[in-house]
């Protein structure tokens, strides 16, 4: 093969590679799209015509054609460790005092504050400046493998240009980050699935995580997943300090939080944790809190780290987002227990990464405690960015005439008698052939810490329970015998009830051991 080939062959690539660096990690394109289509297809030809000149890290292998069905178990030479969390300005006060405290009198430290962002931490290797493997944080000590999916997402470098660094040695180096979805970027995929009939995503972190265990690298590569890295981990590479890892981290043309700042003292990083809870609501994508670290690599290596925690970094947790809206109804829903749990539906309103429309007020105790109505005007606020709960009525905006909650008299699926145990704040329902006690046992049955079978949700439970095809999870193994009227059934089809019984066979060689 001619030379000029080869080097015509990678000069595309070189181009590419520097469009993608320009428009993923800059923000700033270089070039009109269809230039760079052009680029990319003519690429693409080259190597069609002399597959024997691909190598793994050209731009054109980024997705994969093969089904990742095991995601296989990385052990992390330096474990991810979790991080110590703070809530207040004295807390943080108080780590600088034990940061001090655990350094030599003549030692005054730094500090590197850099946005947490609200993502999936991931682990990723690189060898002789070719991405190799990367894995996610797991336990902090063992992780899953996920490099098919993980190469997909554009604004991580297949190929790191070392020569940018040559004053270190890079031949093997590690680069922990945290994958993230923008959050207009994860509306629009919720409207599409919505728009498809499929459930939507609780918020984008979900998103993130849930995409990048798909087996499906094609389907990962049509998500909106991107990256801010934060730290650069390798055996003969030294640094001075956090500050100096970020530098080389850019220098590399690997994609940095841009807002990170030195700070002289606490005092400084009390003044940064102020500033960015103010201007989080300004940024595209979600963030819940500022990562502090003592910058000098050397008083890190002093401070050391206690069980799974570093003692020279924490997290200030920004307080919970909170927003208004009203409580349109309360309805009473019965669960597989027969619990019946009181459940407010609100005027839609966004929220922390998702748009919130309901959220359990958890019984009737709690509802006269706040003294919650139907048409009150609420404060509402995610409790650790996830779970929405109620926080409190704003009374001055109460209209006249309404009426204090009451609990149900009745099951409000079955009409059965409801029944309160003594010392306990929940009712019940005593029918054990409540519609609604059946369809939660079921799912409870079919969920993934139970057998396992896939493809049978709650929609679908929900519609064969409603149908006379299940009244117990007993039912489940009988569907087969109703093959023919499954498959008349809208959305599901020859193919669909097919794999939903393949799946509850499957489900009998489940090991419980």
């Amino acid at each position: 093969m001619s030379k000029s080939l080869k080097e015509k062959i990678e000069e595309l690539r070189n181009k590419i590679r520097e469009y993608d660096y320009n428009y993923y990690i800059l923000a700033k394109p270089s070039v009109p799209d269809y230039e760079y289509d052009i680029i990319y297809k003519e690429l693409e030809k080259l190597e069609k015509e002399n597959p024997d000149l691909i190598t793994p890290d050209s731009p054109t292998q980024r997705v994969g054609s093969d089904l990742t069905k095991v995601f296989n178990q990385v052990q992390h030479k330096i474990p991810m460790l979790s991080l110590s969390n703070s809530y207040s300005e004295d807390e943080l006060i108080n780590f600088d005092r034990r940061v001090r405290e655990g350094l030599p009198s003549n030692e005054i430290p730094e500090y590197v504050a850099e946005l947490k962002i609200d993502g999936v931490s991931v682990s990723i290797k690189y060898e002789n400046g070719i991405l190799k493997t990367a894995a996610t944080r797991g336990d902090g000590t063992t992780g899953e493998e996920v490099t098919t999916n993980i190469k997909t997402i554009r604004s991580i470098p297949l190929n790191v240009n070392l020569q940018k660094a040559k004053e270190y040695d890079l031949k093997e180096f590690e680069v922990r980050g945290e994958i993230f979805m923008e959050i207009e970027a994860f509306k629009k995929l919720n409207e599409e699935r919505e728009a498809e009939g499929e459930k939507t995503f609780a918020n984008p972190r979900n998103s993130s995580a849930g995409t990048i265990k798909m087996q499906d690298p094609k389907i990962v590569a049509n998500r909106p997943l991107d990256i801010f890295v934060y730290s650069l981990l390798g055996d003969k590479t030294q640094f001075k300090s956090q500050h100096e890892n970020l530098k080389l981290l850019e220098k590399l043309g690997l994609k940095v939080n841009p807002n990170y700042r030195l700070c002289k003292n606490i005092n400084e990083v009390l003044q940064y944790c102020e500033e960015w809870e103010k201007k989080r609501e300004k940024l595209p994508y979600e963030i819940d809190g500022v990562v502090v670290k003592v910058n000098s690599i050397k008083q890190q290596q002093i401070l050391g780290s206690i069980a799974k925690s570093p003692r020279w970094a924490i997290a200030y947790k920004f307080k919970a987002k909170q927003a208004e809206t009203i409580v349109k109804e309360i309805r009473w829903q019965v669960g597989r227990t027969g619990a019946v749990t009181p459940v407010a539906e609100f005027e839609p309103v966004f929220l922390a990464g998702s748009t919130i429309s309901r959220a359990t007020l958890h019984n009737i105790e709690e509802i006269q405690r706040k003294d919650i109505r139907e048409g009150d005007f609420v404060i509402i606020e995610k409790g650790g960015d996830v779970i929405p709960k109620v926080v409190s009525v704003i009374l001055e905006k109460r209209k006249k005439g309404t009426k204090a909650t009451l609990p149900p008299e009745k099951c409000p699926v079955c009409s059965s008698p409801l029944f309160k145990p003594e010392n306990e704040v929940m009712i019940y329902c005593e029918n054990n052939l409540c519609s609604a006690k059946v369809k939660g046992e079921i799912q409870h049955f079919a969920s993934r810490g139970a057998m396992d079978i896939e493809g049978l949700g709650e929609s679908l439970i929900n519609q064969f329970v409603d149908w006379g095809f299940l009244n117990s999870y007993a039912d489940i193994y009988e569907l087969k015998n109703h093959k023919e009227k499954l498959v008349e059934i809208e959305k599901l089809g020859e193919k669909s009830v097919t794999n939903l019984l393949d799946a509850i066979e499957k489900s009998k060689q489940k090991n419980f051991s």
